[in-house]
């Protein structure tokens, strides 16, 4: 009684979205316990506690980041979103430089103090799908201001190239989810294009120039070529034939012995290896898709065009990072190095991902002040 009366009164918004965010977690957890065992004999002398506290740690604080961006009226963060797409910029820069290099590609920041790294993407992520949100709600009572969508084309092109330096489908995710927040936001077609004429150049400049062009090159010429397989693609592929439709039984996973990165990029492997698609592949795509309806249903209900937008721009990139990972997974997709959203063993990108969804929620509050956006 005392806990359902503390979820009523305190866990607010959309509470389907919540049942969501409980699930992935709870598999979360579980998943990731399993993929680590193999990491923590090979460093840790088999001491598989140390990644489940690491990653229980840090996905607590995600969800605790999720409660207390749901309590925050969310037109606030229009005001925050200019901020972090500066301070984006620097960081973006100094972990192309000088960041932390893991995979041929310096991706990470490394926070003094703690000693913790942080990969400065999410932050641009995040930044500009709100400010573009509010730059679009704003354009809703100027329709003919052309000042406004050269500005958010200007610097959606200015933060995807500066994330493709190191981080290719990152950027092309990002790119794909502004696309499509410009055409529901109604923008004419020719700025549609004028966009994509500015990320093609942008872009293929940074992408030429930056860490990962013969990367990304080579996966994409490797996954149309039917006669060559990436071996961490065959190694998935073998994990979802373990699993089938029952799966091998939770901790059973074979793979997890041979997979790389089982515990972040092909985590969605090893849950249909150990839980079989009817437990495990099939119900996690559902609840990605489940939070893609809740989140165009908050859409439908935001009062204010920003909150619908920037609703709607958030939920596109957690599900597109969701649902490249799964197709990297079965072979639908080019490998990209993404990881499941709530899902796979991270760092700070679990505690961005719980801030985008608790500002989900707060649009699903619908408590935005009309006066101030």
């Amino acid at each position: 009684m005392f806990l359902r009366d503390w979820i009523r009164t305190h866990l607010k918004g959309d509470r389907q979205i919540w049942w969501i965010v409980l699930y992935l977690s709870i598999m979360s957890v579980l998943v990731v316990y399993s993929a680590t065992g193999t990491k923590a004999f090979r460093e840790l002398d088999g001491n598989t506690e140390i990644f489940l506290l690491k990653h229980g740690s840090l996905l607590l604080i995600g969800l605790a980041c999720t409660y207390f961006a749901h309590k925050i009226n969310y037109v606030y963060y229009a005001r925050l979103s200019k901020f972090g797409l500066w301070l984006s910029i620097p960081l973006l820069l100094w972990a192309f430089f000088k960041g932390s290099t893991l995979n041929d590609a310096s991706r990470w920041v490394t926070i003094p103090i703690i000693n913790q790294t942080f990969q400065p993407s999410d932050l641009a992520k995040l930044a500009l799908i709100s400010n573009l949100a509010a730059m679009l709600a704003k354009r809703q009572r100027f329709m003919s201001d052309p000042i406004v969508l050269f500005n958010l084309i200007l610097w959606i092109g200015v933060i995807c190239s500066l994330i493709i330096l190191s981080n290719t489908s990152t950027a092309l995710l990002l790119g794909a989810t502004c696309f499509l927040l410009m055409y529901i936001g109604r923008v004419p077609v020719r700025y549609l294009g004028y966009m994509i004429a500015v990320c093609v150049v942008f872009g293929g400049i940074a992408l030429a120039a930056g860490q990962r062009f013969g990367t990304a090159s080579n996966r994409v010429k490797n996954f149309m070529s039917s006669d060559t397989i990436f071996y961490q693609v065959e190694q998935s592929y073998i994990a979802l034939a373990n699993g089938g439709l029952t799966g091998q039984g939770p901790g059973n996973s074979h793979q997890r012995n041979t997979l790389p990165n089982p515990f972040s990029d092909f985590i969605y492997s090893i849950i249909v290896e150990e839980y079989g698609l009817l437990l495990g592949g099939i119900p996690v795509i559902l609840a990605y898709l489940w939070f893609l309806w809740r989140g165009m249903k908050t859409l439908q209900k935001a009062t204010r065009p920003f909150g619908g937008l920037l609703s709607a721009g958030l939920t596109f990139s957690i599900v597109f990072q969701a649902f490249a990972s799964i197709c990297v997974a079965i072979g639908l997709a080019p490998v990209t190095g993404q990881p499941l959203p709530l899902l796979s063993m991270g760092g700070t990108s679990l505690i961005f991902t719980g801030l985008a969804i608790g500002i989900v929620l707060s649009v699903s509050r619908d408590e935005a002040d009309e006066s101030k956006i």
